[in-house]
């Protein structure tokens, strides 16, 4: 930072891009790591151990679960916020406000920027506890495994237990229209009287139609007889 004036350095600071960002987000270490490393600061990484310094939280000690390097902020087991509606959510909290007191050697590069100029012995040291974090990071893994196949099966017995619900009840249901038909029987007997009553009805139909054919034969020979005579008697 080449300017003094707080609204460039502002703008720098927001402005600036991931890997210049990424190493602004560091924070001091504990006396012992100090002199053990010989150094004063390093950049925070995700598994380092780190003790809150400052705000409500203060004093409180735990591994850090994420680094969000674009705000600048990190997040820590156990720290956490509740919203409007009820639920709890991560507290951000700036890495200047953080001490770290315990370093994770799990990453080799991360190793082989921290031995640069430190002697045999303490090349040495690093090592061997990096192998007891990688073996305990190894277990956690496992352990984690296990926990997420146990819930499967878990799962997979209720969903068994739900089907088998599911497949019961269409039994039964089927037993029930089985039951039903027999009372549907009883109620097509019941029609036919009503077929009977219909019969008689269309007979009816059938004399008024006989009755309407007759009718015109009786009254054509009326008609003609009539009218013979009468020409006849002109006639003579």
């Amino acid at each position: 930072m080449i300017s003094i004036k707080p609204r460039k350095q502002r703008r720098e600071l927001f402005n600036a891009p991931l890997h210049k960002k990424r190493k602004w987000v560091g924070a001091h270490l504990e006396e012992n790591l100090l002199l053990k490393y010989d150094k004063r600061a390093v950049t925070v990484v995700k598994g380092d151990t780190v003790k809150v310094m400052r705000g409500s939280f203060r004093g409180h000690e735990d591994k850090i679960v994420k680094v969000n390097i674009k705000k600048q902020s990190i997040e820590i087991e156990g720290i956490t916020m509740s919203k409007a509606d009820g639920n709890k959510i991560a507290k951000p909290i700036h890495p200047s406000n953080v001490m770290i007191t315990k370093l994770n050697l799990t990453d080799k590069w991360r190793r082989q920027k921290l031995e640069r100029g430190l002697s045999e012995d303490t090349k040495k040291e690093i090592e061997v506890e990096a192998e007891k974090q990688i073996k305990e990071s190894e277990e956690e893994a496992r352990i984690k495994e296990e926990e997420a196949k146990e819930l499967e099966k878990k799962e997979t017995i209720e969903e068994e237990v739900e089907e088998s619900k599911e497949v019961e009840k269409p039994e039964k249901k089927e037993e029930l229209k089985e039951k039903k038909p027999k009372a549907k029987v009883e109620k097509k007997a019941a029609p036919k009287t009503k077929a009977k009553k219909e019969e008689p009805k269309k007979k009816v139909k059938t004399s008024k139609k006989m009755t309407a054919t007759k009718k015109p034969s009786e009254k054509k020979p009326k008609k003609k007889i009539p009218a013979k005579t009468t020409k006849k008697k002109g006639g003579k």
